[in-house]
């Protein structure tokens, strides 16, 4: 992932408020690894259930607010994020929808999926056995991983903006 400031990220969100963009938490820009990233996930530290997952979609920054369900999944099984693809104890992936809102207000419609509770899915897919973390496979899970969240940000996206003309 290509680094990014906090401007960028405040203007990337397609189905923030003005609220939520007013109070957006900021990660630690500084701090982060761009280099080993697809893409850019935090949760608000004043909010656990909110999170955040921006991206690059060519040379424009895309942002999706995600909300965690609350209850998690039942202990004891395993999970997939939807992704990773990564399997997981089940209270390591969470069902997180994106509300379709506009800069006006909350539309009442969402979509979800699971994710991984902690939106890290890039350093999942740097860790493991070394089978699993050869330059070639995570550059090859890497590239699915984001070929999935471009699809999930892309129909937050086009939904978002049906709400808001319909």
């Amino acid at each position: 992932m290509r680094e990014v400031t906090e401007e960028q990220l405040r203007a990337c969100f397609v189905n923030a408020t003005r609220r939520e963009l007013e109070q957006l938490p900021m990660p630690g820009l500084h701090e982060t690894i761009w280099d080993e990233r697809e893409y850019l996930g935090w949760r608000d530290q004043r909010s656990s259930r909110v999170g955040y997952i921006v991206h690059w979609r060519g040379d424009e920054l895309v942002g999706v607010v995600v909300r965690a369900a609350p209850g998690g999944l039942r202990p004891g099984i395993a999970a997939m994020c939807s992704m990773c693809h990564s399997t997981q104890p089940a209270t390591q992936v969470r069902m997180f929808s994106a509300r379709l809102a506009s800069l006006d207000g909350d539309t009442g419609s969402s979509i979800g999926t699971y994710l991984c509770d902690d939106l890290a899915c890039s350093h999942i897919i740097r860790s493991g056995p070394p089978h699993l973390t050869s330059p070639a496979r995570i550059a090859a899970r890497g590239a699915a991983l984001l070929e999935r969240l471009e699809r999930f940000t892309a129909r937050v996206e086009r939904a978002t903006r049906e709400a808001r003309e319909g």
